[in-house]
């Protein structure tokens, strides 16, 4: 018992956490904007591998690390198109087209990186983002290393979380792509077009996907390999769920695997002789499971969600 509160009292674990909820915030809030707007995305789990392919791809032959973020947004929010072409202007199935937009983004990440990137038996490396040293708040103790050094990245998805709940919530923007959501023919009865509101949100949504898988690939870590997202789309998929559909509530579904995950982690390590390995690594998804169980019971689905949406059609 001692060695558990030992692990949660250390400062290495919180700041463990930020870290690992990082990419689960940013591909959380993706998939949230979609699905507010009415559009299932399960595109994530491909569109995150591209994006850490295509970013560190882009770095790797010359250019500055916030370059391949945004690279890997742009690229992101291409997928955004085509799921949107898909669905919102064909409407075909959204489950359909997101598991095919999960397995062509999949392929062609290993593809492109093949053809690109001499095979070696050590993947090649970059020199991804350092923690950044805040004057004053940095040298605090406990949470100048647990809050106040990480990644440019990191602060930059928190702060993303903030005015992406201050949009949904306290903006015309915010209004008119939850109404899409909800009802997409009164949303057009007040002069808004829910096909353009759609196509926004999707494509938006896939620029953050995109900026997700590129933080495993220049912050996490420092290079690329096709089996790096290991899972984290879906992952994210459920904390919409969780965090019922409000971003700030994402935030902390994302905070809260991460501290199930980093826990684990360091538990395996305290405990690992006593207990299997396997029982740690089953520690965060039982865990999430549970709380995703309690919070789906609560939670208000987008009434217009996976629903094509035909103009003049009821």
């Amino acid at each position: 018992m001692s060695a558990v509160f030992d692990i949660i009292a250390s400062a290495g674990l919180w700041a463990a956490v930020l870290r690992i909820a990082t990419p689960l915030i940013l591909g959380t809030l993706g998939a949230l904007l979609c699905e507010r707007a009415g559009v299932l995305n399960l595109g994530i789990e491909g569109i995150m591998t591209f994006g850490a392919m295509i970013g560190w791809l882009a770095v790797y032959n010359g250019a500055d690390l916030w370059t391949g973020f945004l690279i890997a947004a742009l690229a992101g929010g291409l997928f955004g198109v085509l799921h949107a072409a898909l669905t919102v202007t064909l409407g075909l199935s959204q489950h359909v087209s997101g598991l095919g937009v999960t397995l062509f983004a999949s392929s062609f990440s290993y593809y492109v990186f093949r053809l690109l990137v001499p095979v070696a038996g050590t993947p090649p490396t970059i020199t991804p983002f350092q923690p950044i040293h805040i004057p004053g708040l940095s040298d605090l103790p406990f949470l100048g290393q647990a809050v106040f050094s990480q990644t440019p990245p990191t602060y930059a998805a928190i702060l993303i979380a903030l005015a992406l709940a201050y949009l949904v919530f306290r903006t015309p923007l915010g209004l008119a792509i939850r109404m899409t959501g909800e009802n997409p023919h009164a949303a057009e009865a007040q002069g808004i077009n829910p096909m353009v509101v759609r196509y926004g949100a999707v494509i938006a949504g896939g620029a953050l996907m995109g900026m997700a898988g590129a933080f495993l690939t220049l912050s996490a870590f420092n290079s690329f390999f096709p089996t790096m997202v290991q899972g984290r789309g879906w992952i994210c998929i459920a904390l919409v769920v969780f965090a019922s559909w409000r971003p700030q509530r994402a935030l902390l579904g994302a905070l809260l695997f991460a501290f199930f995950d980093g826990f684990q982690l360091r538990l395996q390590t305290a405990l690992g002789g006593v207990v299997p390995y396997q029982l740690f690594l089953m520690i965060p998804y039982v865990l999430s499971i549970a709380a995703l169980a309690v919070m789906a019971r609560r939670a208000r689905v987008p009434q217009a969600l996976m629903q094509p949406y035909r103009r003049g059609e009821r």
